[in-house]
């Protein structure tokens, strides 16, 4: 965008890609009840499988460098529909354990999976292995993540608030109620993990294709982290909240880097881990609490 400043439009081009990422995972863990800190593995899997096919693609067709070609968008879209459908597949593997394995104990073999994901990248040459995936082309643009944008948001909306999505919240309120109202726990935990595992893969392929260039450190566990924080913060259960979080999370890291040039220090972390321990203690079920924007929208009218 040569009418924008690069810096802060990067900025808004990373707030889109974290919306979709808390979105998605509050569908696992805010919707569902189910605690996943892998959801970076999700991103990753998208990430690699999109960054490998554009650039396998590009050294057969060379008119795909440029990104403006009616071709090149095509490729793109395609590209970003098998992320997300390589990552779908890895989430239904990743959503088997949910049947047995609950609370901290799904915590952990998502956290394994997260890293088994990275290491498993790391040692793989044909993706860069730990140098990473260079020369990735530069597909994303504003349209594409916030167009992303609207769609995941979409579409999230409409699951969750239909029968689908009230199956979800049963399981999340009491899995044995509701069984014994004939809600099938095993397909709806199994379809949450697939269905924000999608949605992070295509999250995963616009990163990549903005930043043009992956390693496997970009998906470790601190991304996970971050991404939970989003949710958290926003409230398990509203994907307004997820929106909110996304975006002034994002934007306050950035917001508090003047800070490292005049004290010389890196207080960032220190001031923004306060703001969040202030936050939830004032708000412990954090911003929106299970509520949208919709419901207030419609109560006042």
């Amino acid at each position: 965008m040569e009418w924008m400043n690069p810096y802060y439009y990067s900025i808004l081009m990373i707030c889109g890609i974290n919306i979709i990422l808390a979105t998605s995972l509050n569908v696992i863990s805010g919707f569902t009840g189910q605690f996943s800190i892998g959801h970076a593995g999700f991103m990753s899997v998208g990430a690699y499988v999109s960054s490998y096919l554009s650039l396998q693609l590009l050294e057969r067709i060379p008119a795909l460098a440029d990104p403006s070609q009616p071709i090149s968008l095509l490729l793109f879209l395609g590209v970003l529909i098998a992320a997300g459908l390589a990552s779908a597949i890895v989430g239904y593997l990743v959503g088997l354990p949910s049947l047995r394995l609950k609370g901290d104990y799904l915590a952990i073999v998502t956290l394994g999976f997260g890293e088994i994901i990275r290491v498993i990248v790391l040692n793989v040459n044909e993706v860069g292995g730990a140098r990473g995936l260079a020369g990735i082309p530069p597909y994303s643009n504003i349209f594409w993540v916030y167009g992303w944008v609207f769609l995941t948001v979409f579409i999230l909306s409409r699951l969750v608030y239909s029968a689908p999505g009230r199956a979800m919240m049963a399981v999340r309120e009491d899995e044995i109620a509701a069984e014994a109202m004939g809600v099938p726990i095993t397909q709806v935990k199994v379809r949450a993990f697939v269905i924000g595992a999608f949605f992070a893969g295509i999250a995963g392929g616009l990163f990549a294709h903005f930043i043009r260039y992956i390693n496997p450190q970009t998906f470790d566990f601190n991304r996970s982290f971050e991404i939970i924080i989003m949710v958290v913060l926003g409230g398990m259960g509203s994907l307004t909240g997820s929106v909110i979080a996304a975006i002034l999370l994002t934007v306050l890291r950035e917001a508090l880097r003047p800070l490292q040039e005049i004290t010389h220090i890196d207080l960032r972390m220190i001031i923004y881990s306060l703001l969040l321990i202030i936050l939830m203690l004032t708000r412990p079920r954090g911003i929106m609490g299970q509520r949208e924007w919709t419901r207030w929208w419609r109560r006042a009218s």
